[in-house]
């Protein structure tokens, strides 16, 4: 949805974002993308869901690092803002940063393409790991892999050595440091609410010469989610992310090439189930009160 009177500076692939001069405006709108494609359609109140949740951790992660937010609490906007009710729970005002160029990615299980790379090779993104591990397997503790940032296509994964060349010594340790302390709260925090934060991707930036947490924050998008309860060391945990419509799109055979195939209601509504349920397990509150 365009937003009239406001100068739309980049649209992702899932987010729209928009300058209001120092900050910036950033909308989570409820498109779904998988392998790199926007899909034909969209999941209900997801924006939301992501944007609540970046939010709430976000207020509860300030004693390891200050974070872009500066408001996401649609009363509290300018009155130009206002007008549009459609950015009520959807978006937030953010400062705006310089950007790292590299994703900060922790893992913290064995999983997706670290394991195939692990099956080959006994390591993750040339971590090596011990011998004997299985599909699932919880780490002894948690590896930092970065990554680059793509602006289109898919990222790639880099040796923390290249990280340093990128950014220097210095900064690529510092968000090592952090991205680990991140994990570690987080994976603490949302395990005793039934969630086991599997993996997750960080972005950082500077604001007058300090690093920041930008972007989207442990998200469902951003990470993977698995229920405890259904969490077993060798098959792959059913997720609170888009990996149900991933499957999906795998069993109707779809090339994986634009245009996407739009999803059938049934996946529609049990994805939407999905990323409630991640809300409110992680909040302890009813995303209802928000849509």
């Amino acid at each position: 949805m365009a937003l009239e009177g406001l100068e739309l500076v980049k649209q992702g692939k899932v987010r729209d974002v928009y300058s209001l001069g120092d900050d910036f405006l950033f909308v989570a709108t409820d498109r779904i993308s998988a392998f790199d494609v926007v899909l034909g359609s969209e999941i209900p109140d997801k924006g939301k869901v992501l944007n609540l949740i970046s939010a709430f951790w976000f207020e509860k992660t300030t004693h390891i690092v200050k974070n872009h937010m500066v408001e996401y609490r649609f009363d509290n906007f300018p009155e130009n803002l206002q007008k549009y009710p459609y950015l009520k729970n959807r978006s937030m005002i953010v400062k705006k940063a310089k950007v790292f160029p590299v994703e900060c990615i922790v893992r913290g299980y064995l999983v997706g393409s670290g394991y195939k790379e692990y099956s080959q090779k006994g390591t993750v993104c040339g971590i090596k790991l011990p011998e004997g591990l299985k599909l699932a397997s919880k780490l002894e503790e948690p590896i930092f892999t970065p990554s680059t940032k793509a602006e289109s296509g898919h990222d790639e994964n880099i040796s923390f050595e290249k990280m340093k060349d990128i950014i220097g010594d210095e900064k690529a340790e510092k968000l090592k440091e952090i991205s680990l302390k991140l994990y570690k709260f987080a994976y603490e925090y949302a395990i005793e609410r039934g969630i086991i934060i599997a993996d997750t991707k960080f972005e950082f930036g500077e604001i007058d010469g300090e690093i920041v947490l930008i972007d989207e924050a442990l998200t469902p998008d951003s990470s993977r989610f698995w229920p405890v309860e259904e969490y077993k060391v060798g098959q792959n945990p059913p997720s609170f992310d888009k990996q149900y419509v991933r499957d999906y799109l795998e069993e109707i055979k779809w090339d994986k090439k634009p245009p996407a195939p739009s999803l059938s209601e049934e996946v529609i509504e049990n994805t939407r189930k999905k990323y409630f349920e991640a809300f409110s397990k992680l909040t302890g509150k009813s995303i209802e009160e928000y849509l």
